[in-house]
């Protein structure tokens, strides 16, 4: 390989210290603001939405390479402004470090023209509300003359990156182009149901938006399958208050496009944000799927700084650990009421029989740590039919109906029915108003249990430890050793041991004794980065229920148990009062309806 030609002298020879040309300034500067179309489209929005456009009219050619034209009905730009709109650093939208501290309009660095001017040719065509007639401006020539259009702004971008050729050759095919443009429309259309979008590409119509309601509005953006499978959030937490739905977990999808988050009124990308949605999430998904979610959240603008990056899509809060506790626990609730609950078609579920159930008790299989968390498994029987008054009748009582399930009032529904039979050691039936329940017995007690289990570690001080006979040592980064020796108490309290045996390692010396035959070293480490990422407390609270998860696994149920039908019935019943009862602890579904009418189907009746 060819030596560079400064490698005989052994450095490179020096060059004078000299000031950039404005037009490279301007290139580097467009470098961090435009990346591809979408750059542009999204700066050309929130331009019109400042400007207080109701119908935003979006052309793109050639997936926005070749032009990107964008119309809206603002207020418009006197024609004395247009060219200082095209100058760097120029804006209407903040005079001061206050109003920059409390900014609360969509743009406000003032680059964003002068960037996408420096790598492709710009015109601008605008009318103000009080001018006789529009005024163009060519960002090349800085030439104004007179246009004809009514109130408001059109900006037309030819040719993306004409002086930068490099850069174009790193864009994608002019469909993927294209379809990134199109998001950067539908984000700001969710967050702006009171403007009309309309996107053409290469002269077809692409999406229309008309004005409508929020619901409406993410109906028409994001389509009923999503709003049918996810809940309404709206609360408020200290000063943070959350809007948007909140996809159930069936809803995961293999990929985060469908998570959207709106910070007064801005679409973010925030790594804290999406943590807290997802802890919420952590007991109720399988594997690798990611949640789907829609959240509007409203605080103080002088409590989130949206001036981090040129593209203002990345923002910095005051109170992080706030905001993150907000989303968590806003995501939980409206992800705690069990599905089954909300079944029923005379309204909320009433639970009118004390039914908990537990045919395995936590004391087998050394799972005896119930009672040290404050966990009282208790048994009760199933509510038999009355004594019948005609001596006649005692034979029947004594043979079949004694133990049958209490059939439901006339005013009582059960979401999940009445239990009709057991299906291969692992599912049982039922029947409701709907048709046919099937539930996975052993997956579904899981989540009874370990939401109980839960509850009752509220009160409780610390989890049982299990000292090992044998320390197991295991390589350590040297972050991971200083959590360990900070944080030796919390980890205590989680029944954790560890020892620094070297600069690099660290030893197990003792786990909780809910894990035995488990991962003790895997679990150790994912408290470690947790505590190292987050506070003690949540460290503490997500290690706690990932050890009672394994706790509810080991005591629930098992396959090929043959279980009454008053015990089956007594399983639903719990089902529909627990909370996240849809899911088990992986995030496996616990059950599923079949309706009369998919049954009628199967069996094409009335064809």
């Amino acid at each position: 390989m060819t030596a560079p030609p400064f490698a005989a002298s052994g450095a490179a020879p020096r060059r004078p210290i000299r000031e950039l040309s404005d037009e490279l300034i301007s290139q580097i500067a467009a470098g961090e603001v435009v990346e591809r179309p979408a750059s542009v489209v999204r700066e050309l929005l929130d331009n019109a939405l400042d400007a207080g456009a109701t119908e935003v009219v979006l052309r793109l050619a050639s997936g926005g390479v070749r032009s990107i034209v964008l119309e809206d009905d603002g207020a418009g730009i006197p024609a004395a402004e247009l060219s200082l709109a095209l100058r760097r650093h120029a804006t209407s939208k903040i005079a001061s470090l206050e109003e920059l501290e409390n900014v609360a309009t969509m743009g406000f660095r003032g680059e964003a023209l002068s960037a996408i001017a420096a790598i492709a040719d710009v015109s601008i065509t605008s009318r103000a509300i009080d001018a006789p007639h529009a005024q163009r401006i060519d960002a090349r020539t800085g030439e104004l003359s007179p246009a004809a259009r009514s109130v408001g702004t059109s900006v037309e971008v030819r040719e993306l990156f004409f002086s930068t050729p490099a850069r174009r050759k790193f864009l994608k095919t002019d469909a993927t182009e294209f379809a990134h443009c199109l998001e950067a429309v539908r984000r700001q259309a969710l967050a702006r149901p009171d403007i009309g979008f309309a996107v053409w590409h290469d002269g077809k119509l692409a999406a229309h938006w008309r004005h409508a309601r929020l619901d409406q509005r993410v109906r028409d953006v994001l389509g009923d399958e999503f709003v049918d499978a996810s809940r309404p959030l709206d609360a408020t937490y200290g000063g943070v208050r959350l809007e948007g739905r909140v996809g159930l977990p069936d809803a995961s999808r293999t990929r985060t496009d469908q998570q959207y988050v709106y910070v007064n009124g801005r679409f973010v990308r925030d790594k804290l944000i999406a943590h807290g949605a997802r802890a919420a999430f952590e007991d109720v998904l399988h594997g690798a799927r990611q949640p789907t979610y829609l959240l509007f959240i409203d605080i103080a603008p002088d409590r989130v700084d949206v001036n981090v990056h040129p593209t203002k899509i990345e923002v910095r809060f005051r109170d992080a650990r706030e905001l993150h506790q907000a989303v968590r626990h806003a995501v939980q609730d409206a992800l705690a009421l069990p599905r089954p609950a909300q079944a029923t078609e005379h309204g909320p579920f009433e639970p009118t029989a004390p039914a908990i159930w537990s045919p395995m008790p936590m004391t087998q299989g050394g799972l005896g740590l119930g009672a040290r968390v404050g966990v009282q498994e208790r048994r009760f029987e199933w509510p038999s039919q009355p004594a019948p008054a005609d001596p006649t009748a005692a034979a029947d009582a004594a043979g079949p109906r004694v133990g049958t399930p209490r059939v439901p009032d006339a005013d009582e529904t059960w979401p999940l029915g009445r239990a009709l039979a057991q299906l291969g050691g692992i599912y049982i039936l039922a029947e409701n108003t709907r048709g046919l329940v099937i539930v996975d017995m052993h997956a579904a007690h899981e989540r009874v249990v370990y939401e109980r289990l839960k509850a009752g570690l509220a009160g409780a001080a610390r989890i049982e430890s299990q000292p090992l006979l044998i320390a197991a040592p295991f390589a350590a980064t040297p972050t991971e050793i200083a959590t360990a020796e900070e944080h030796a108490e919390t980890l205590a309290i989680l029944g954790i041991e560890l020892t620094p045996l070297a600069p690099t390692v660290l030893a197990l010396r003792s786990h909780p004794a809910a894990l035995a035959g488990g991962n003790g070293v895997a679990l150790a480490r994912a408290v470690l980065a947790e505590l190292a990422q987050f506070e003690a407390s949540q460290a503490v609270e997500r290690a706690q229920h990932e050890i009672l998860s394994t706790m509810a696994c080991h005591g629930a149920v098992r396959a090929n148990r043959r279980l009454t039908l008053e015990e089956m019935n007594a399983l639903l019943r719990d089902m529909e009062r627990t909370e996240r009862a849809d899911q088990c602890n992986h995030g496996r579904p616990t059950w599923r309806q079949l309706t009369l009418h998919e049954l009628d189907t199967l069996f094409l009746r009335g064809r």
